[in-house]
């Protein structure tokens, strides 16, 4: 059974208890009554066998709507784009395993003094560069196992933004808490951790018990990665980490969509909203994050 299968599974169990809790369906404001049910015709006179087909059959019940699923195309784009950037840079360095860091530097490594004068556009660039070929692979996996998931529950748009928006916080925090040069989609990927967390843990009363342990996992998730990444040595960017995380909880606070069960029909509907001021708060939050690396002097 697949993930998608699971879930349904789950939504389907929380609207059976919904469903159990609140009684039969009331009908809606000005709805009529049903009309009566059309007689059924005696044998012998067109009528044929009850249930037979002279009989009239009885209404099949309607087809609840299923969650829309768009394919991830944004994500994919991402993984590739992560993967030809760090061809070019393995073909200019003359390594496959390891750019070199002048190589690295030359195509925008997170340099905090040169992003002091003023190449702000590193902060970006440097989440498409990785440092050796473990750094990518894992980093990509990553990328390849939640960027789909990210996609199909925020849309596109959204995805792209909090995808943005974690990796840009990540290289923020890194350049005004660490001196040392940094590479990789780490802050972006550990974004997209948080705001899923966020988004199930909005919708955990909607999504019962599956929910409330795709929250539990993502906690677990970042504890561990959190956890190596202290215990390295100094080799892990921890700050980004620490960053992109953070960012990614509050731009799923401000797009994450909710989901809620309305119980006023039968069998309980669940409904998918996005709050109103969803852009107005990643607007917001890009502007602190440059008026952070405007303000404020880096790491040295």
């Amino acid at each position: 059974m697949t993930q998608r299968d699971d879930r349904n599974d789950e939504i389907e169990d929380a609207l059976e208890r919904m469903g159990r809790e609140f009684g039969p369906r009331r009908p809606r404001e000005g709805e009529d009554d049903e009309p009566p049910p059309r007689p059924l015709p005696p044998p012998g006179m067109g009528g044929g066998t009850p249930g037979g087909p002279g009989y009239p059959q009885p209404p099949r019940p309607p087809l609840r709507p299923a969650l829309q699923q768009p394919r991830p195309r944004a994500s994919l784009a991402l993984l590739w784009a992560i993967v030809l950037v760090y061809v070019v840079s393995c073909l200019l360095s003359g390594s496959v395993f390891q750019p070199s860091y002048p190589v690295l530097e030359l195509l925008g490594a997170k340099e905090n003094s040169l992003i002091a004068g003023g190449a702000y556009w590193r902060l970006i660039a440097a989440t498409f560069l990785h440092a050796n070929l473990i750094h990518i692979f894992f980093n990509g996996y990553a990328l390849f196992a939640l960027g789909p998931e990210s996609e199909r529950i925020y849309g596109t748009g959204r995805f792209l933004v909090l995808y943005f928006l974690s990796g840009l916080a990540g290289s923020v925090a890194s350049y005004l808490l660490s001196p040392a040069p940094a590479v990789g989609a780490s802050g972006a990927v550990f974004g997209l951790i948080g705001g899923l967390g966020i988004f199930y843990y909005l919708s955990r009363e909607a999504l019962g018990d599956f929910g409330r342990r795709q929250v539990q996992g993502m906690v677990a998730i970042v504890m561990i990665n959190l956890l190596i990444g202290f215990s390295a040595g100094g080799l892990i960017d921890n700050w980004g980490h620490l960053g992109g995380l953070c960012g990614g909880v509050l731009a799923g606070l401000a797009l994450a969509p909710r989901l809620n069960v309305d119980s006023r029909l039968y069998p309980p509907v669940l409904v998918r909203s996005t709050p109103a001021y969803g852009w107005a708060a990643a607007l917001a939050l890009l502007v602190a994050l440059a008026a952070l690396v405007l303000g404020l002097p880096p790491a040295s």
